[in-house]
């Protein structure tokens, strides 16, 4: 799997907190964090920083039409166990970066984002577990965007540098190595196939206004959902067990889908050690040859 990308050394003042109350679909039966509920870590932390006072320059940045779109998420899992009654506490941080192409030129700017969730020892029911009330970390989540003039014509889109907006160097000084979507197809090292090539799921993927946010396209969220979904559906025809949670998640966007859209959901389980995986990749159906609008990389435990 992919290594974690490691926070920037920033120092308290620059770091941001929060809290997140829970829903019941947040924890597991056995009360560990859903990594979906992760996510939602970055809206006290990360877009309440860039909201704010402190994000000088942002009004200047979308009055350019300038706009940071997610392209890539990690989500992972902590142990628990954590009931409900606690909001989770959050701790985040995030930089400035840029990518460059095969030829060395600046190609991307980048906006990288860090929350890591801790809650306190408890159960939703029953007796209290040992340790009750403690400090526990409960997940870390990464998410990178990339910036964008998401509403002009195709070829002036890419921005390479920032121009005039306050707060923003014209290129962030800090270089990040741009994994590329595909990428989340292969196997991680050390991985063993449990079938011999990536196989379409039997179940067509219909999307509904259901699926969309407010963003007018499916939301980030329901691919992973989908995907988490169809891997279970694959381990249980390969004989395996299915009294899984997702550990952790890579997921890499390309081009987003539309209520109306169809798509196949290719994918290829696999075993690391005595935990199971999967890797797969959302696959118009109007043009199976293009490449694909989203891949995910997932590793469960029991």
């Amino acid at each position: 799997m992919r290594d974690f990308p490691k926070e920037p050394d920033l120092p308290e003042s620059e770091q941001t907190t929060g809290s997140m109350n829970l829903r019941y679909e947040d924890v597991s039966q056995d009360g560990r964090l859903m990594l979906e509920a992760l996510t939602h870590g970055f809206g006290p932390t990360l877009w309440t920083k860039h909201a704010t006072s402190s994000g000088v320059g942002v009004g200047a940045m979308i009055a350019q039409g300038v706009l940071p779109i997610l392209t890539g998420l990690i989500l992972e899992g902590g142990p628990g166990p954590i009931g409900l009654r606690h909001p989770l506490a959050l701790r985040g941080s995030d930089r400035l970066a840029h990518t460059v192409d095969a030829a060395g030129e600046i190609d991307r700017l980048m906006l990288l984002g860090w929350v890591t969730a801790t809650g306190r020892r408890a159960r939703a029911y029953g007796p209290p577990p040992p340790g009750a009330g403690e400090p526990v970390p409960v997940g870390r989540a990464f998410a990178e965007h990339v910036f964008t003039r998401l509403f002009a014509a195709p070829a002036d889109r890419k921005v390479r540098r920032f121009e005039g907006i306050e707060g923003f160097p014209p290129v962030p000084p800090d270089r990040y190595e741009w994994c590329p979507p595909e990428a989340l197809l292969d196997l991680p090292e050390g991985a063993e196939p449990l079938e011999p090539a990536p196989a379409p799921d039997p179940a067509e993927v219909a999307f509904g206004v259901d699926h969309t946010d407010s963003n007018q396209h499916v939301n980030s969220l329901v691919y992973p959902r989908l995907f988490l979904d169809a891997a279970l559906r694959r381990f249980a025809a390969l004989g395996r067990p299915t009294a899984l949670i997702a550990h952790r998640a890579e997921i890499a966007y390309r081009k987003p889908c539309f209520a109306g859209d169809r798509a196949r959901l290719v994918l290829r389980a696999f075993a690391l050690g005595e935990r199971l995986g999967a890797v797969g990749a959302f696959i118009s159906n109007a043009d199976p040859a293009a490449r694909p609008s989203c891949t995910v990389r997932a590793l469960f435990v029991p």
